[in-house]
């Protein structure tokens, strides 16, 4: 009885709390707005009074998301053409940070696997496709066209993806690049409402926060705080006044280096997995974007916009702490002058594979130069495997917690091959390939993580997830270290893996458009939060996909509440007795990526869930 009583209860302070909110919103008789703010690598179980206390009174006060996930790859890029386009990467063609353009990217030194978090390589990247490399309409792109007020600040390559058409000034686009050659241009007038406010025309530098120091030399102890403060500062001093004079709903984007940059590169855990990205910079970098988030809120209400504007909270992906071993890779054995001995090195998934086929390897970040010594890799960890570089049996590129692989010949014997190389090896948990190389036992098909759709970018071939474990602590995936192909060191920070570390990423919503003190514990995405700011601002996307979101319909005042089912998909065990088995949610026609790999290799996935359903 006192359960239902507390409940009930709770219902009508939710109640209450909505009805004050809309009267408080006809009141105004404002257009209705949406803030979309990024905390970019935030997990969910970090959010609490003390580490987030902003974030936290929004997921109290308005919508708690406890079945939120990230898109996989887990990756930053991904997960924002997710948002802003509402479609799966399978149609978006953005599935990592790094990319096989199926080209030589001028920007990029003429690789042809570029690091697509660049202004300059995604205008590129949009010159080859035809205008558009995402295939789809992004929400900014839309609102602006309705002529809704639009801008999108913050961390480079994210926040100009939301309107990555648009460089002339409509929208507004302030990220790393600002006040360079290479940046976004800003208008006259808005460089002089910055300069009235004090702002600079030039974004600031990470300085020591972009530090990541190497196998001998701690990284950064310090947030990224002087480049958060002067994102903010642009949209509180500059772009909400200016908008609010304008008396027209908007749109604004606001992604948050932080966590995500300080975790990548915090120094408090050189070569060791503990405290990995739980020590004290990883805490400050939390708190400095939920400060960020507060100076936001604060301007909204000194404006008079609290009322009328929805402010949805979504992180990109959640995060693991990087782990360098292996005892089956022949790399690790390997002897190289920046990487300490024994330790797995940038590129070791190319270096492996190109031994176990016995072909040569060439570094596309090099002008395609040879990776020949005993002592050598690939420069960035993307590699090209065949016995002529312009014409690869086989290309790499690394990311993270995961790496993509294409094969420019769809050789199906080659893919088997490849297959079991990446099987032998004990950093591997759960391998993914392309529905036309389908079927291979060990493996699970694209399509079943949503990577199979309408892009124009090339589609990978196999997609390798690897492993991960637990240090031991009561929440797994507050500890989770994962294998990592990256130049970052053992203790660092990273993500892209199919833990549910990874795929578990922190959001909250409030405002007028949804309910007061809703505990949603339906499965949601990013892809769901663009559909829900198009649903919100009354915008309608003609797609060319069919890989898309849901409106979130369920946070809605009087909106309906679908059911959930839950689902696992196993694979036939390969030779050696590895399967990759993918634990999903399902609403409607979206699934739900929970945890996926071999199991007992992958954290949230025990060696026991293997049953198909």
């Amino acid at each position: 009885m006192r359960t239902w009583i507390t409940a009930l209860s709770a219902g009508f302070l939710a109640l209450s709390a909505q009805a004050a909110f809309q009267a408080a919103f006809a009141q105004t008789n404002q257009p209705r707005n949406v803030i979309l703010f990024v905390p970019d690598g935030l997990r969910a179980l970090k959010v609490t009074p003390e580490t987030a206390p902003t974030m936290a009174a929004i997921r109290e006060k308005g919508i708690n998301f406890t079945n939120s996930h990230s898109l996989f790859p887990t990756f930053t890029m991904p997960n924002a053409s997710g948002m802003s386009t509402g479609h799966y990467l399978g149609d978006t063609g953005i599935f990592s940070n790094t990319i096989n353009t199926g080209y030589a990217v001028g920007t990029a030194n003429g690789s042809v696997t570029p690091f697509i978090e660049n202004d300059p390589v995604l205008g590129d990247i949009d010159d080859h496709f035809g205008g558009n490399y995402l295939n789809e309409e992004t929400i900014l792109r839309m609102a602006r066209g309705t002529g809704y007020s639009t801008a999108a600040v913050g961390k480079l390559g994210p926040t100009l993806m939301f309107d990555h058409n648009e460089r002339t000034g409509k929208t507004i686009i302030i990220d790393d690049q600002t006040g360079s050659a290479a940046g976004v241009p800003l208008t006259d007038d808005f460089k002089k409402a910055l300069t009235d406010a004090g702002l600079p025309t030039t974004a600031p530098s990470r300085g020591d926060n972009g530090k990541a120091g190497d196998f001998k030399t701690a990284g950064t102890t310090i947030a990224n705080v002087t480049q958060g403060k002067f994102f903010a500062d642009a949209v509180t001093k500059v772009i909400l006044p200016m908008f609010k004079a304008r008396n027209k709903p908007f749109i604004i984007v606001l992604w948050s280096r932080d966590p995500d940059g300080s975790q990548h590169n915090q120094g408090d855990s050189l070569n060791s997995v503990t405290p990995g990205i739980n020590g004290p910079t990883s805490l400050a970098a939390i708190k400095n974007a939920d400060d960020n988030l507060a100076q936001v809120r604060q301007a909204l209400k000194d404006l008079g916009l609290e009322a009328s504007t929805n402010v949805i909270v979504s992180a990109d992906h959640g995060f693991s702490t990087i782990s360098k071993e292996s005892s089956t890779s022949p790399a690790a054995k390997g002897k190289y002058a920046d990487v300490k001995e024994g330790s797995l090195p940038p590129g070791f998934v190319a270096l492996d594979l190109a031994k176990a086929l016995e072909l040569p390897l060439f570094d596309p970040d090099s002008k395609n130069a040879a990776v020949a010594a005993k002592d050598a890799y690939p420069r960035l960890g993307n590699g090209l495997i065949g016995k002529d570089a312009a014409k690869p049996d086989v290309i790499i590129a690394a990311n993270g917690g995961s790496d993509l692989i294409y094969l420019p010949k769809n050789d199906r014997k080659l893919a088997r091959r490849v297959v079991d190389a990446l099987l032998a090896q004990d950093y591997v948990s759960g391998i993914f390939v392309n529905d036309d190389l389908a079927p291979i036992r060990g493996t699970l098909r694209l399509s079943s993580v949503g990577l199979d759709g309408k892009a124009l970018t090339p589609h990978p071939s196999i997609v390798v997830n690897f492993r991960s474990y637990s240090t031991g602590c009561d929440q797994p995936v507050l500890c989770t270290v994962e294998v990592a192909d990256t130049r970052l060191q053992q203790g660092q920070g990273m993500h892209g893996n199919f833990a549910r570390s990874d795929t578990q990423n922190f959001m909250a919503a409030i405002g007028p458009d949804f309910k007061a003190g809703y505990v949603n514990a339906l499965p949601v995405s990013n892809a769901d939060v663009g559909m829900t700011i198009a649903r919100i601002m009354d915008m309608k996307a003609s797609p060319k996909g069919k890989l898309v979101g849901r409106v979130m319909t369920e946070t809605m005042p009087n909106g309906v509440t679908p059911k959930a089912y839950t689902g696992t998909l196993a694979s036939a065990a390969s030779s050696n007795g590895l399967r990759t088995v993918l634990h999903f949610q399902r609403v409607l026609e979206q699934r739900y990526f929970d945890v996926a790999g071999f199991p007992g290799r992958t954290v949230g996935l025990e060696a026991d869930k293997t049953a198909k359903r």
